[in-house]
């Protein structure tokens, strides 16, 4: 496989986003989604890119994306294409003010994601991206889908370009 896109989800947002992605990136005979508890650490061997998504739990990535991630060798991601996204809650949707200064400090999902696919040794092509939900279930936002469609677009523009 070429092109594998790795996801966790609990309420499905996060999946449908994934498969979004995978979708548009599909067309490549050697592309792949993936439920992270599916994915095996040799399944990254002769990867071109990788895309690991989470919906954000407390702040970070679920406990399956980040037992991934540590089991990536240092350097094991080196020569790959990276990128991370996430699902979570818009802080103009949220209706706490201490959360909305929670989520300003602490952050969604996808960004501690991207930094450790770096730390692997992995290549980020664009920075982290958010998806939106509505509540803490779902559904997604309407629209999301698209703008998935469409950064994946982007992410396969920029990796024939490096």
């Amino acid at each position: 496989m070429k092109i594998l896109i790795i996801y966790d989800s609990f309420f499905g947002n996060t999946e449908q986003i994934a498969r979004a992605i995978g979708n548009v990136l599909g067309t490549h005979k050697d592309a792949g989604t993936l439920r992270v508890s599916d994915a095996k650490q040799e399944q990254l061997t002769g990867l071109e890119l990788l895309i690991v998504g989470s919906p954000t739990r407390a702040f970070r990535p679920t406990e399956a994306i980040n037992n991934f991630l540590k089991g990536i060798a240092l350097g094991g991601l080196k020569g790959v294409k990276v990128a991370a996204f996430d699902t979570g809650i818009a802080m103009s949707d949220m209706k706490s003010s201490a959360l909305r200064i929670l989520v300003k400090i602490a952050g969604y999902a996808a960004k501690p994601i991207a930094g450790r696919l770096k730390k692997k040794g992995g290549d980020l092509v664009l920075p982290p991206e958010g998806f939106w939900v509505k509540g803490t279930e779902g559904p997604l936002k309407e629209g999301e889908l698209e703008r998935a469609a469409e950064w994946a677009k982007r992410i396969n523009e920029v990796r024939k370009l490096c």
